[in-house]
């Protein structure tokens, strides 16, 4: 019999080579293909009888509540039992915090566990200590995969939290804790183990300096649902979204802020990003949509002159593509001289936004920045804009007329057919141009 092939798997990517490189070949980092044990021979498999989709027998399952309103709204209503959720982020950006308080609520009606590879069984005391009402949440400090595993099938709990899948490991493999072959050992040996015996999982997983989970891709491609928590340590307010959902939409947003006493959701965004100040250049107030969820958000522009041959379009929190779309558009179609100028956009908060319905507010912050007007007092700002400088529809533009009445806004720019019934007015504005004019100068009709 030959000799099973060593082969060589990189940490960030999951890239896999027969050989060793210093630099990975995919992702281009340095130093992560490390060495996985070939696998051990199986003997062969007996058949399985097969059956047809209408014999099968599908019940819908009731999901389970994790008493915080905003991670409910990003699964889709709460956990759905026997799945396997991935929760992503940056070190120190909350992951288990939110987790050991959705734990917290869960445990007053249901069996729940907690899995700590990372810390002691003292410190997740004393974080539950500092939350409070977590007194029933059962907690198991363990780092061996097969003793995880047997515990979860003798046990049965409701709901489990693993912290973290990178910390698992497998004494059959050779390789080091974190590496791809253990993490996709694990990853797989959880997602049996949640099927058969109904429990809900949930995998805290690292995240390489890229941002995306680390391991292999085919992590993400086994679980039911991947969760990324954004935000920085060093601000309050945390971002959750849902990158793959199963059972729900992924384009819901859930909006947390870091308090004494933990993490806390924000029930009204839109009051807290959708602030500007009266008479100042270079912000505009944005109408997006996430998901079901209509948000304000301030759109902030700086434009500066340049030395430079190439002038820098720098955005935060948008689309950089999609900025110098606008940039080019702006000034083909409206006039505002950005050839020899550096522009700098960003979305107050730390939100990302990608729906095309904030085109708008972003060039109209930009135009604001260069001409040093201010956007007029209590207007907001919503459309996608064509490269012919035409303003388009954007989706549910009810909800988001709504949402801009309850802030208090007097004003929206608006693509034509926007309807225009109840508070705020509608200026309706036919081409970017024209929108700029009117958000900037005033004086146009609107209409009630």
């Amino acid at each position: 019999m030959a000799k099973p092939a060593v082969q060589f798997a990189c940490v960030e990517c999951g890239y896999t080579a027969g050989r060793w490189f210093g630099k990975c070949p995919s992702c281009g980092s340095f130093g992560t293909l490390q060495e996985e044990a070939p696998p051990v021979g199986q003997g062969a498999s007996a058949p399985k009888p097969l059956l047809r989709l209408v014999d099968v027998e599908a019940e819908e399952a009731t999901r389970i509540p994790t008493g915080v309103a905003e991670l409910d709204r990003v699964l889709g209503g709460g956990i759905v039992p026997a799945s396997l959720v991935l929760l992503g982020g940056e070190p120190g950006v909350g992951k288990s915090t939110l987790l050991l308080t959705a734990l917290a609520a869960i445990s007053k009606d249901r069996r729940a566990l907690l899995v700590t590879g990372e810390e002691s069984t003292a410190q997740v005391k004393l974080r539950a200590a500092r939350l409070g009402g977590a007194e029933r949440v059962e907690i198991l400090a363990e780092t061996e995969l097969d003793v995880v595993c047997a515990t979860l099938e003798r046990e049965r709990p409701e709901v489990c939290v693993i912290d973290s899948v990178q910390t698992l490991y497998s004494s059959e493999l050779g390789s080091a804790p974190g590496s791809v072959a253990q993490v996709r050992e694990a990853a797989s040996r959880l997602l049996r183990v949640a099927k058969e015996s109904g429990v809900a999982t949930i995998l805290v997983g690292h995240v390489t300096k890229d941002g995306a989970v680390a391991g292999p891709r085919v992590l993400e491609h086994l679980v039911d649902c991947v969760l990324q928590f954004e935000g920085d340590r060093y601000h309050a307010h945390r971002i959750l979204r849902a990158a793959k959902n199963r059972f729900g939409s992924t384009n819901e947003l859930g909006v947390f802020e870091m308090t004494g006493s933990g993490l806390a959701g924000v029930p009204n965004p839109s009051e807290l990003f959708g602030r500007t100040v009266a008479g100042e250049p270079g912000a505009a107030v944005a109408c997006a949509l996430e998901g079901t969820r209509p948000i304000l958000l301030e759109i902030q522009a700086l434009v500066a002159q340049t030395d430079l041959a190439m002038p820098r379009r720098v955005a935060t929190g948008v689309d950089p593509k999609r900025l110098a779309m606008i940039v080019a558009v702006l000034g083909r179609h409206a006039r505002v001289a950005l050839g020899q100028a550096d522009v700098f956009v960003n979305v107050a908060g730390g939100v990302r936004i990608d729906e095309p319905g904030a085109d708008l507010a972003v060039a109209l912050a930009i135009a604001s920045a260069a001409r040093g007007a201010p956007v007029r007092e209590g207007t907001a700002a919503f459309g996608e804009i064509g490269l012919t400088g035409r303003l388009r529809p954007a989706a549910q533009a009810e909800r988001r007329l709504e949402e801009c009445g309850k802030l208090g806004l007097a004003t929206v720019v608006a693509p034509p057919g926007t309807p225009t019934r109840g508070k705020p007015a509608v200026a309706p504005a036919e081409t970017l141009r024209e929108a700029v004019r009117i958000a900037l100068e005033g004086g146009e009709r609107t209409t009630a």
